[in-house]
């Protein structure tokens, strides 16, 4: 006996303990990495610091749960590296020089105008985020579409959801995810693309668990690893990377012939259906398997078990978007969506998982894509609405979207774009083919970067640093996946010197000849009050995007809520808003109904071959947020992954004679990365997985070919060969960025 408690256990037992935390006050808040927008609380002592944080119980999104990063997050307020005042420099080898507020962003704007002076006013980009807050996001686009006057504008989600976008406007006229979670609840059965929810999206995973442990349904997830979710899954189709549009194409092939649409839908509420039914007859299971992998039989299977469920779903995140099919990928989710009928209905329906704590924000209100409240520059009635709103000349809105974040690049590269303003986004680990984009940002007369941290990585080739606020420090909302308003309720003041982004735009705003004629609020619930009135449908429009019903105070009781909501709703006493778009199968097209898309494939992938034998994946890891700005800082998050990875099959391994622990140098056509072997069956022999959050690792070697519709880069297919390094030259590597 005490042999076996030596072997298997512990004689004095100390089990963990959780100190006590004096809470005094807890403020009400969003978490801000991820898009599933949990409700939490920051507990703050009698000295005003945040020293713990909790899920918030009855709130419907985390029902009082949090993952990993949630309960750690109150770490971030005075995690190292922060910025504590604004800084400047004439050229990006000389020393940072600490500066004022006044006289940094008088600094800024000269140099803005000065550009735009002499180049024309697209010579200057604004690059944005997913992570700030909404009213944040309205109010910078105000400042860019109204003052500044550049069309070279855009959001970093560009990277991430740009492709969901695009295939939500093609088929619905307009974006917006048209499902909820609740309708984990409701479905009859479940296919998840490219999407590892309990590592990317923790508390959505736990939300299907729950749904499935009380009522099973079939679930069939289809990616080229064994990620987390697939190891659930009553069915898992490991495809060859990039073509899910012929496995797509080849189930509505099955779903068409066998009769197994939903005839009555498809001619109510769409339209295109015999030019798809061309399409697809050129997919039949025999030659589809060839190309996407996956057996004739298998296809034939899940397209049965999808179309005869009662209501099916389909969800997707970054293994569709980020592809040169993304946005195709997304059109044929839509279409067997539609085909089988399942838009609108609880348990049926396309559901978009968004990346980024508040990318729908940025979609909604950023004015990125075209002008608040999903209007389209392109439409004349719509630039004329939001000058009138705003007291400027509609002809100072172009007629046209600029340039993507991926196009903004190219053309720093040719010399169209002299100048940059980076906010809340690092380049230097996001973007594909880094090699390029630091040969890139080298060319900027001047670029301002504005961040909550001073290291981070765009630092570097910055003139102008402006140091920002985290969310804590600020007041303002959010909007999830599931289209759930939801706030933030300020809870510290801003760090050492820095200043909410609210309060950056509009001071800047104020050195801008067009702020004269314009309004900018004062604060946040000011600007939010705007947006309401923006939001509303003028006669003969149909808009979903609508929150004039909302209040802070009411989103606060409600702990979120879901647009539309409109004032009527409110006025009548109703407190919840509508949790599915198209219930009654009116689009937001000029017929109503919604557009079938054919979608043929062309492969474009980079494969591998003989001298670049694998193919190489990346995805997230559940311990680390994006380019590990902030989960790199914490150590009880940045120790179970502090250094890059790679996910290699053991009999690969084998044959090149690496165990678990070695490095290897991964090498693409366009540069090359070193990371730490870990040995699993979770990838297939001639596959390799790295985590994207390293930003000298994955983007060194990615392709960065883009999808034409979104511009969304292929950050998922591309192919490598590996080498072994000197052991001991990499461990010291390794040691080094543990330190950084």
């Amino acid at each position: 006996r005490q042999t076996i408690r030596m072997l298997f256990g512990r004689k004095k037992r100390n089990p963990i303990k959780i100190p006590e935390k004096n809470v005094s006050e807890w403020k009400y808040s969003v978490c801000n990495y991820c898009s599933t927008g949990c409700s939490i609380e920051l507990g703050l002592d009698d000295q005003g610091k945040v020293v713990t944080s909790r899920g918030v119980a009855d709130a419907d999104v985390n029902r009082g749960k949090l993952c990993i990063k949630g309960i750690l997050e109150q770490e971030l307020f005075e995690s190292p590296g922060r910025g504590t005042v604004p800084l400047l420099r004439d050229n990006t080898d000389d020393a940072w020089q600490p500066s004022s507020w006044d006289d940094t962003l008088d600094r800024c704007a000269e140099k803005i105008k000065s550009i735009q002076q002499q180049y024309g006013p697209d010579s200057f980009a604004v690059v944005s985020t997913g992570q700030l807050l909404t009213e944040e996001f309205y109010t910078l686009g105000k400042l860019v579409r109204g003052c500044i006057g550049t069309n070279n504008y855009d959001g970093n989600t560009t990277l991430c959801m740009a492709s969901a976008v695009s295939g939500y406007k093609r088929f619905f006229g307009s974006d917006g995810p048209p499902g909820c979670y609740e309708d984990f609840e409701h479905t009859e059965c479940l296919m998840a693309f490219g999407s590892n929810l309990p590592e990317q999206h923790p508390i959505i995973y736990w939300r299907l668990k729950e749904a499935r442990e009380k009522r099973h349904f079939p679930m069939i997830v289809i990616d080229p690893r064994v990620t987390m979710l697939a190891q659930w899954a009553d069915i898992h189709l490991p495809i060859t990377p990039g073509t899910d549009v012929v496995l797509l194409n080849s189930m509505m092939y099955v779903i068409l012939n066998e009769g197994l649409e939903d005839a009555a839908y498809i001619e109510a509420h769409t339209e295109g259906i015999e030019a798809l039914r061309e399409t697809v007859s050129g997919y039949d299971p025999k030659t589809a398997q060839k190309i996407c992998g996956i057996d004739e039989d298998t296809i034939r299977n899940v397209a049965r078990i999808y179309a005869k469920a009662g209501s099916a779903m389909s969800i997707w995140t970054m293994g569709i978007n980020q592809s040169t099919h993304g946005s195709d990928g997304v059109c044929n989710i839509n279409n067997l969506n539609l085909i089988t009928g399942n838009i609108g209905k609880p348990g049926g329906t396309s559901l978009s998982i968004t990346g980024q704590c508040n990318a729908m924000g940025t979609r909604e209100w950023s004015s990125c894509s075209g002008l608040p409240g999903y209007r389209l520059l392109e439409n004349p009635k719509h630039r004329e609405q939001v000058a009138d709103f705003w007291n400027v000349d509609s002809d100072f809105f172009p007629e046209k979207v600029g340039l993507k974040q991926t196009d903004i690049f190219p053309a720093i590269e040719t010399g169209q774009i002299k100048g940059m303003w980076l906010v809340a986004t690092n380049p230097l680990t996001s973007m594909a083919n880094q090699g390029r984009i630091r040969k890139i940002m080298e060319k900027l007369d001047f670029l301002i970067v504005q961040d909550v941290y001073q290291d981070v990585e765009t630092v570097e080739f910055a003139h102008a640093y402006l140091p920002a606020a985290v969310w804590a420090e600020k007041q303002g909302c959010h909007t999830n996946t599931e289209r759930r308003v939801n706030l933030t309720r300020n809870a510290l003041p801003a760090y050492a010197d820095s200043k909410p982004d609210f309060w950056i735009f509009n001071q800047m705003a104020k050195r801008f000849e067009n702020s004269k004629r314009m309004q900018f609020p004062d604060d946040t619930e000011s600007a939010f009050e705007e947006m309401k009135q923006l939001s509303k449908a003028e006669e003969g429009e149909r808009r979903t995007l609508d929150i004039s019903g909302m209040s802070y105070d009411l989103i606060e009781a409600k702990r979120g809520i879901q647009w539309p909501y409109r004032d009527e709703k409110a006025s009548a006493g109703e407190d919840k808003g509508e949790p599915r778009l198209y219930t009654d199968g009116v689009f937001q097209t000029p017929t109503g109904k919604a557009k079938l898309i054919c979608v043929n494939f062309v492969n474009n992938n980079e494969c591998p071959d003989d001298e670049y034998p694998f193919w190489m994946n990346s995805g997230r890891v559940v311990e680390h947020f994006h380019t590990r700005t902030r989960t790199g800082k914490i150590g009880n998050i940045n120790k179970f992954s502090p250094t890059p990875y790679m996910e290699m099959n053991p009999d690969a391994a084998a044959k090149m004679g690496l165990k678990a622990g070695d490095y290897v140098r991964a090498i693409s056509r366009r540069g090359d990365a070193v990371a730490m072997v870990q040995l699993t069956q979770r990838v297939a022999p001639n596959m390799v997985f790295i985590p994207f959050h390293y930003h000298d690792c994955v983007n060194r070697l990615t392709l960065g070919l883009l999808d034409p519709y979104s511009r969304q880069p292929a950050f998922k297919q591309c192919a490598v060969k590996l080498e072994r390094v000197d052991q001991a030259e990499a461990a010291e590597l390794n040691k080094v960025r543990r330190q950084f």
